[in-house]
């Protein structure tokens, strides 16, 4: 991948690009920034740089033996981390999948990733057995690079295991380079953060969104500009939207809410029981869009203005509950919503919950 074809973050390169031309780059990098903003991205392009037989000011080549074994992500001394489904997986097993993902979009979440995977009920996690296999790879001595390189993306998936890492990051063999991209910083390790030097990456613009659109999905400027006011600066969201307009988290959340309106309990039993089989994944991320619709609202009641960040049938969801809904109850369903996905994370049985958490919100409503 080569810094051309990630779109903005004009400082952030050019700051690795001063780093890999002094030759005194830091042996542990952390990519931070909001999902979306190309952390993975640009922590793939500057592996591909720093193994580049041929750099020039703009960045790899492109075209050096190298560079054509990067871009396939399959270049021997550049190693891939990333949150896996199952208590003994390693990422080496799942090489085939992670290639195509990063294929596709470099820019999606990790729920996308995830659910490529099956989880289902599973939650992604970064296990013991793949720290330990980290530890042998770079171990090694590198084939044929001038560095031994591992991108871990999403680091916050460590949890406690992070800990097997620490010794092997302070104190690296020999030109070998840790390149984490996270979106979390306080779901980090504190001890792995002290180790890492960080580099913060930019909330993308609408501007270089739309840009973005145009090249990547050949799209007019007007829809383009329109997808690019709903992403929020995440440019895998922008894709998405562009691929599929109608995202199932928008049609579900709208249903829930005018079911806890209503009130009826044989809708609201039935709603989580087929909710409940959606996984645990997704559960999170259709919390998360909760989240952001709740801010919306909140603006809209803050300001009046429409110009938010939500499709039509949303907007009319919203100025509909804001004639009834004020600061208050929209701070209590956002503390909800984030309370729930604390519990969805320690396996709570989601038919339990989401009934209960409706029956709530229904009283919520109605006070």
């Amino acid at each position: 991948m080569l810094f051309n074809a990630i779109i903005g973050q004009d400082r952030t390169k050019s700051l690795l690009l001063q780093l890999a031309s002094s030759e005194r780059v830091p042996h542990a990098l952390l990519f931070l920034g909001p999902t979306g903003s190309g952390n993975l991205a640009l922590a793939v392009a500057f592996a591909q740089l720093l193994q580049c037989e041929r750099p020039d000011t703009d960045g790899a080549c492109g075209v050096c033996n190298a560079c054509h074994k990067a871009a396939a992500f399959a270049h021997p001394d550049i190693h891939f981390s990333f949150p896996t489904v199952g208590t003994n997986a390693v990422s080496t097993n799942f090489h085939k999948e992670w290639r195509a993902f990063l294929s596709d979009n470099p820019y999606g979440d990790v729920n996308t990733w995830l659910q490529r995977l099956g989880a289902d009920n599973k939650q992604g996690n970064i296990t013991k057995d793949e720290c330990n296999a980290i530890i042998k790879k770079l171990s090694l001595m590198a084939f044929e690079g001038r560095y031994k390189i591992l991108v871990m993306w999403m680091p916050e998936y460590l949890g406690k295991e992070g800990n097997r890492l620490l010794k092997l990051i302070e104190e690296p063999p020999e030109q070998t380079i840790f390149l984490l991209a996270a979106e979390n910083q306080e779901a980090i390790l504190n001890t792995i953060l002290s180790r890492c030097q960080l580099v913060k990456t930019d909330l993308l613009s609408d501007e270089e969104l739309t840009e973005g659109l145009m090249q990547k999905r050949q799209i007019d400027t007007s829809r383009a500009r329109q997808i690019a006011f709903l992403a929020s600066g995440d440019f895998g969201a922008a894709l998405a939207l562009a691929d599929n307009p109608e995202t199932d988290d928008a049609h579900l959340l709208l249903d829930w809410l005018r079911k806890c309106w209503r009130g009826n309990a044989v809708e609201l039993v039935r709603w989580t029981e087929q909710f409940a089989q959606l996984g645990r994944e997704n559960q999170k991320q259709f919390l998360q869009y909760g989240l952001h619709f709740l801010r919306e609202m909140m603006a809209l009641i803050a300001t009046g203005n429409t110009a938010l960040r939500l499709r039509p049938e949303e907007l009319t969801t919203a100025q509909n509950m804001a004639k009834v809904l004020d600061f208050e109850k929209i701070t209590q369903l956002a503390a909800i919503f984030n309370d729930n996905i604390y519990y969805v994370e320690r396996n709570a049985n989601p038919k339990i919950l989401f009934l209960d958490t409706s029956i709530v919100m229904h009283k919520i409503f109605k006070s």
